[in-house]
């Protein structure tokens, strides 16, 4: 197989002795704290980029670039990527290994040092992509953030723990369904679409990794706001082997209120959370009505 990024104007991609030398360079000892765990082979941020259907047309929103692993392989076929980085030594060095490794991109790419469960905007055209190899740590708050945050997103691809990715793909009724799974339907149709060995990373987590891919859609039609809504999901899965009856007790002032609710909805008030699709929440989260108070 030809090597493409020996090719001019093409991004030169990082393998394992590039990414250590450049760790080296900054004294860097990627910490757990922050899920630091950098791709050092090539033919997987290449798999990514083609999982992903990025094209020419679209702007990338990348999480965690780190040492530049994807960034570099996006920036072979996005219009636009902007990398949101928390690790200040990170995100002041990314810039020059782009303008070093991918010089015809350079103008294409911004780097952002901000925590990305916590901006509230990105520079820019909107992005329409979200590709990234999420800390495992948060990788869950931040994707529901950002989808939360830029309705210009239309679609994804996420690498996340294989638990996690499960979780988020999952469907009602399995084992792995829970909060992650409603909430991301929320905003889109989630797929596992893959898995990602250990030794592709350094340093190789202790877990095994997963893609996630999803695709944008509306929101259900309803006239309970997503905060009300996510809050009858949360208290549905707080205790995950009781009934929605006594789960949502508190939430609805009694369980006499509870059932009411529940039966309004057309679910039986036995039932439990793992058994209904976004779809079942939205209904009970209209039917609780005032009980949820005002939010927004």
């Amino acid at each position: 197989m030809t090597d493409d990024s020996a090719r001019p104007g093409v991004p030169r991609l990082l393998g394992p002795a590039e990414v250590r030398a450049l760790a080296a360079q900054l004294d860097l000892r990627p910490t757990k704290q922050r899920g630091q765990n950098f791709v050092i082979d090539a033919n997987t941020v290449r798999r990514i980029v083609a999982d992903s259907k990025v094209t020419g047309a679209d702007v990338v929103l990348e999480v965690g670039p780190g040492l530049g692993s994807l960034t570099l392989a996006l920036l072979a076929v996005a219009r636009r990527v902007v990398a949101v980085e928390v690790d200040p030594v990170l995100a002041q060095a990314l810039p020059a290994t782009i303008a070093e490794r991918a010089p015809d991109q350079a103008a294409a790419f911004e780097v952002v040092l901000a925590d990305a469960l916590r901006i509230d905007a990105v520079p820019g055209p909107s992005p329409t992509a979200l590709v990234a190899n999420l800390p495992y740590n948060v990788s869950v708050p931040v994707l529901l953030h950002l989808l939360a945050l830029l309705p210009s997103l239309e679609r994804g691809l996420v690498m996340v723990q294989a638990e996690v990715a499960d979780r988020l793909a999952a469907v009602p009724g399995s084992k792995a369904y829970g909060v992650p799974s409603v909430k991301a339907a929320w905003y889109a149709d989630v797929r596992r679409a893959g898995s990602i060995g250990r030794n592709v990373f350094w340093p190789a987590p202790n877990v095994d990794s997963g893609l996630v891919a999803w695709t944008r859609r509306e929101p259900p039609s309803t006239t309970a706001s997503r905060v009300q809504v996510f809050a009858v999901v949360d208290a549905a899965f707080a205790h995950r082997r009781k009934a929605l009856r006594p789960s949502l007790r508190d939430l609805a002032g009694s369980a006499e209120r509870a059932e009411a609710a529940l039966t309004t909805a057309g679910i039986n008030p036995m039932t439990r959370g793992e058994e209904l699709r976004i779809d079942d929440f939205v209904r009970i989260a209209e039917a609780l009505g005032p009980a949820l108070g005002g939010a927004a």
